[in-house]
């Protein structure tokens, strides 16, 4: 078998080699090229996209270079779709590139700058140079305004100190058309209905010499003269459930039913699509007030931001005046319904150490459940698992089943006591209550989970900041039926898995915020480096904290207050994460990831639940490891398997990860990774996890190293992830043996596959 893998990659290696086998006489094979500056501040790769011709993709070529001359052979005609023909050198290209590259550095500031053309023959190859001559940059001495309307003058004067064009910056066509586009905006949100990026236009005096330029901000007459005037709103009309598109609306609306809402004419037909509140909620455009493009693009976005709204068109019609003074439009806002009902079904097989399973869901939502756009969610799930070879002869041909339900009602508002009306009617907050259950049925144990939560979401300050609140999280764990032989298991056992075994109440409250640069955009420009923070506090306990402290609460053997007959838990438990990717070019990215946890009991508790405490390892975190494969610390796993999961978490937890992503098509990207990390207990359990606990002077010994490759699938819609992570450092081993980068081995390796980006 290797002979024969041996032999291919030979041959290969000999066809890959042949690259000119298709270049005709008098031609040559593009190789590469390379983008060359005499200046650091210019960004050879950023002038990849003005290149025309782009070399093969050499494996492709290869490919092609295997078919034989005899296009009427099928095989031949196969392989050769399958590859890429060579791309041949062509001056006239190259040229037109190098003009590109000189236009575009013009656009920079660099208006003297000139492109050469140098050309490296190898046999029938050719890699192109193109010799980058900046000549200086030209810099913004003085901008003024030479406005002839001194009523536009008069609204962009308090514009001009929030304009990104300033003396001393560098004379960027770029900056100037995003501060033309910036002035337009300005404009428009001040009542300019009909002004246009058009009609402003830059005048730059450049023959100061010294590379100075002096700017100047002109209009250019307008064709109408209503360009320069204000709009107020005069009527604000919403239909509300019609969709021209769609067949039989003609006859929900064959009789109409307007209302006046809170000065908006809502029109509706048969079927009372929205509520009135909600519909009003929702838009911006108000009557009395000045038009406003910010108005407009918020109402559009709240709207189609509703599950159950298909489209949303918003009409103005000029209303003409006696007094030339003020300017009047009325708005039409059409709501085109979607699907108010939503089926899903999903089924999942399970393969554990050879015991087969099978766990099918089904789903209902209504998204509209109350004209109001609230969303009903209902979940019914279950499981099976059909044991046959599990190593307790107790255990064998035992079949376990689980059985739960979910439900959740989402209000697309917040429902708060006392909050003013803008608050509580914005149009990113929403309210979820939902509840649940579910049954575990086990050849040693019954274990039920009874969950309840009231969760606020919304967003701020132009969608940077993205907030959550669950202001309680119940979960009440109950075990009905206990065998006997488990429990005397449980007898012999550490005390994380006595913990986790337990009838326990966890009421939490938690309160996450993410802060992203994603939305910031500069004009048409997005941010190279793109990141993200994350932070969270999870606190259990204060609920049932505060309620006992109005009477005496029971105890029980241990001390702990009871609620309600049963022990509740308490911690406080932190997050901080921080990831950023760096774009290097259109094809080639950076990304990089550090977050920190800590966690801690207090009060009724002297271990963290288990549901709560931090694993490390798979797919999202050090990827030489399975999941809650890896630590606490160095801890090292009984070689059993036999419920040892359960020691294998901690209570504090580190990530720390780059990647570097590389797009070889439209669809698929590969990847290279480092990750390091690991997780440890704040306590010192030497008989269940030895060596896992946290000390200042030793943890960085036990951070665990793993390196690897992936390959990405982008869909657009979904991304597919499939990494392959091998261990390089094992805190695991022996202090001097856990170097194990030169000692590759497939039992400290493993594979992952995951949806979405690990960070």
């Amino acid at each position: 078998m290797k002979k024969t893998i041996y032999c291919l990659l030979i041959l290969f290696s000999i066809w890959s080699c042949n690259s000119t086998k298709h270049v005709p006489e008098g031609s040559y094979l593009l190789k590469g090229y390379n983008i060359d500056a005499d200046s650091k501040a210019i960004d050879g790769a950023y002038f990849e996209s003005f290149i025309r011709q782009q070399p093969n993709n050499k494996i492709r070529l290869a490919i092609y270079n295997i078919a034989g001359q005899d296009t009427s052979k099928w095989l031949n005609r196969i392989i050769k779709k399958m590859g890429q023909a060579p791309v041949l050198y062509n001056p006239q290209q190259t040229k037109t590139s190098a003009n590109q590259v000189a236009k575009e550095l013009s656009n920079l500031g660099y208006l003297r700058a000139e492109v050469d053309t140098l050309l490296k023959v190898q046999k029938k190859k050719v890699t192109v140079t193109y010799d980058i001559h900046n000549n200086g940059v030209y810099k913004i001495r003085s901008y003024d305004y030479t406005l002839a309307n001194p009523t536009i003058a008069k609204s962009l004067a308090p514009a001009k100190k929030y304009t990104s064009i300033q003396p001393g910056i560098t004379f960027n066509q770029i900056d100037l058309e995003d501060s033309r586009v910036n002035l337009t905006s300005y404009l428009r949100n001040i009542g300019y209905y009909k002004f246009s990026k058009e009609l402003l236009y830059y005048k730059a005096d450049t023959t100061l010499n010294a590379h100075q330029v002096d700017l100047f901000l002109s209009l250019y007459p307008p064709r109408d003269s209503t360009s320069f005037k204000k709009f107020k709103i005069r009527n604000v009309s919403i239909l509300s459930g019609f969709d021209p598109m769609a067949r039989g609306n003609e006859k929900l609306f064959s009789e109409v039913d307007t209302v006046n809402y809170k000065g908006i004419n809502v029109i509706y037909g048969k079927n009372r699509f929205l509520r009135k509140s909600t519909l009003y909620r929702n838009n911006a455009i108000r009557p009395g007030k000045y038009y406003s493009d910010m108005a407009f693009t918020r109402t559009t976005g709240a709207f189609n931001g509703i599950g159950v709204v298909k489209q949303t068109n918003i009409q103005f019609t000029e209303v003409s005046h006696p007094n030339d003074s003020v300017q009047y439009i009325d708005a039409l806002i059409t709501i085109a319904p979607g699907n108010t009902h939503f089926f899903q079904t999903e089924i999942q097989g399970t393969n554990s150490a050879g015991d087969l399973g099978i766990a099918p869901s089904i789903t209902y939502q209504h998204q509209n459940l109350f004209n109001g756009a609230e969303i009903l969610r209902l979940k019914l799930r279950g499981a099976y698992e059909f044991i046959s070879n599990s190593s307790n002869p107790e255990m064998a041909n035992q079949n376990f089943f689980e059985i739960g339900a979910d439900a959740s009602l989402a209000f697309p508002q917040f429902l708060f006591p006392w909050l003013k009306p803008k608050w509580r009617e914005q149009p990113s907050a929403s309210t979820q209550v939902s509840l649940g259950i579910n049954n575990q049925h086990r050849q040693e144990y019954t274990r039920q989970f009874f969950n309840a939560t009231l969760t606020y979401r919304w967003t701020s300050n132009q969608n940077k900041f993205a907030h959550s609140v669950n202001l309680w999280d119940i979960n009440y764990i109950r075990m009905p039926w206990i065998s006997n032989d488990f429990k005397e298991r449980l007898a012999n056992s550490n005390p994380i898995l006595k913990e986790s075994y337990k009838d326990q109440l966890i009421s939490r409250t938690t309160y996450n915020i993410t802060y992203t640069n994603a939305n910031s955009r500069v004009g048409r420009r997005v941010p190279k480096n793109i990141f993200s923070i994350r932070a969270g506090i999870d606190v259990s306990g204060l609920l049932p904290r505060l309620v006992t402290a109005f009477y005496d609460a029971p105890r029980d053997s241990l001390g702990a207050k009871k609620i309600l007959g049963i022990r509740f838990a308490e911690y406080i438990k932190g997050d901080l994460s921080f990831a950023q990717t760096h774009t290097l070019n259109t094809k080639n990215r950076i990304a990089y990831h550090i977050g920190i946890g800590v966690a801690s009991p207090f009060g009724n508790s002297a271990v963290l639940p288990f549901e709560t405490r931090y694993f490390a390892g798979g797919a999202n975190s050090v990827r030489g490891w399975a999941t809650r494969d890896l630590g606490p610390g160095s801890y090292v796993a009984d070689s059993s398997g036999v419920n040892d999961f359960v020691n294998q978490v901690g209570d504090i937890k580190l990530d720390m990860n780059i990647e570097y992503r590389s797009k070889v098509s439209e669809y698929i990207e590969l990847a290279g990774f480092i990750d390091a990390g690991n997780i440890w207990t704040m306590k010192n359990y030497k008989e269940s996890q030895p060596n896992g606990q946290f000390r200042f002077n030793k943890f960085y010994k036990e951070i665990a190293l793993s390196y690897g490759a992936g390959v990405r699938f982008d869909l657009g819609f979904l991304l597919l992830r499939f990494d392959y992570g091998i261990r390089a450092y094992d805190p695991g081993r022996a202090v001097n043996d856990r170097w194990v980068i030169f000692k590759p081995a497939l039992n400290r390796t493993a594979w992952h596959f995951a949806i979405g980006y690990p960070f």
